[in-house]
């Protein structure tokens, strides 16, 4: 073998929307500015650093979650409920007063503080909200059975949110040791008793059985950026599927790139998304034993996995969403706002479903009628 509610980062008042960047490229054309919608204000990009690497580096995962980070890791944030779905907002800079991104209910400041890791690093958007709505408008189109009302709501209504989503990344070595055991197939001859027109008939049948052999060992495998959502505002299988994420388009943090969105802070913790990953881990290790034990059917009876040399970051990642009521019920769409993937509520139309079941009937209906005739 080789092997509780989310919490929201508001944007400041005076948003200023940050013009689309291409994907992979660590630094904007010099001509690609940041101008406010409200003011006029124009700032320039931050420039980011020459070398990604030294400027997200791997932090220590056991120091971390030791308490051990050093002040420049973390940061106080200010953090007021939604009224409505409890959605723990998190202010920053002048900003007193924002709405709720899931529920859009108005949210004034709280008073009450937090300690929480910075983001590392940021991935910038590369659609657009026209090109996201365009994205999840043809999705709809592609299902089967949605609602043709629903599409054509989703083209002409409200505007999509932009929203930056926490996420952990996680690395880790592992050597792991196994025991279980190899099945081989071979097959034997029997006679059975059937019947035909009422009548016994004896006919050969192959069986098929297994025989077992023992088997142990060990291997090894690196894990390198194993991703978890560090959110729990939205459906794990809508983020999940809007993989995979080109992590080598990663930017340094800078809170300058989240101006005009709204970033969202971590509701998953450090301890948990490692455990998450750890399931994830643990998952490849079970394929990669399942390799090397070999055979047509494999059994594993134990693995024992020690990790080592585990490291972490935090980042932020681009989302378009759109949250949609159509004929008294709730709608929910993500877009990846790097790829244009999207996921979301499954509509079902009532109507063309019954229509395809009569199709259907009718077909099978004909097909009897010409199989009787011939």
């Amino acid at each position: 073998m080789n092997t509780a509610g989310p919490a929201i980062n508001a944007a400041p008042t005076c948003a200023i929307r940050p013009p689309l960047r291409p994907a992979n490229r660590l630094s904007p054309p010099a001509e690609q500015a940041r101008k406010c919608a409200h003011c006029g204000n124009v700032q320039p990009w931050p420039e980011a650093p020459p070398a990604r690497v030294t400027a997200l580096r791997e932090m220590d995962l056991n120091l971390a979650l030791k308490d051990g980070l050093a002040p420049a890791e973390m940061e106080q944030v200010r953090i007021s409920p939604c009224p409505n779905c409890g959605a723990q907002i998190e202010f920053q800079g002048a900003t007193h007063a924002t709405e709720c991104p899931f529920c859009a209910t108005p949210v004034a400041i709280g008073t009450g503080t937090e300690r929480r890791i910075k983001p590392q690093a940021v991935l910038p958007f590369v659609i657009d909200e026209k090109q996201g709505r365009e994205a999840m408008v043809a999705w709809l189109g592609n299902l089967w059975f949605a609602p043709n009302g629903l599409v054509e709501y989703a083209r002409k209504g409200r505007a999509l949110s932009g929203l930056y989503v926490p996420y952990w990344t996680f690395d880790a070595a592992t050597r792991s040791r196994y025991t279980g055991a190899r099945g081989e197939h071979y097959y034997e001859t029997r006679t059975v008793t059937v019947q035909v027109n009422g009548r016994n008939e004896q006919r050969q049948e192959r069986v098929q059985k297994t025989r077992w052999y023992n088997a142990a060992g060990w291997g090894s495998r690196r894990f390198d950026d194993v991703l978890v959502l560090a959110s729990q505002s939205l459906p794990r299988r809508y983020t999940d599927a809007l993989a995979p994420w080109d992590l080598g388009a990663l930017t340094p943090y800078n809170p300058d790139y989240l101006a005009g969105f709204t970033a969202e802070g971590y509701t998953i913790g450090l301890p948990e998304g490692q455990e998450i990953a750890r399931q994830v881990m643990a998952a490849q290790i079970d394929r990669d034993v399942r390799a090397d034990i070999g055979g047509d059917e494999q059994r594993v009876d134990q693995i024992h996995t020690a990790y080592s040399a585990e490291t972490f970051k935090h980042v932020l990642l681009p989302i378009w969403m759109a949250a949609y009521k159509y004929n008294g019920k709730s709608y929910r769409f993500v877009v990846n706002g790097q790829t244009g993937k999207v996921q979301g509520a499954r509509p079902w139309s009532a109507w063309k479903i019954a229509f395809a079941v009569m199709l259907a009937a009718l077909v099978a209906g004909a097909v009897f009628y010409f199989n009787q005739n011939r």
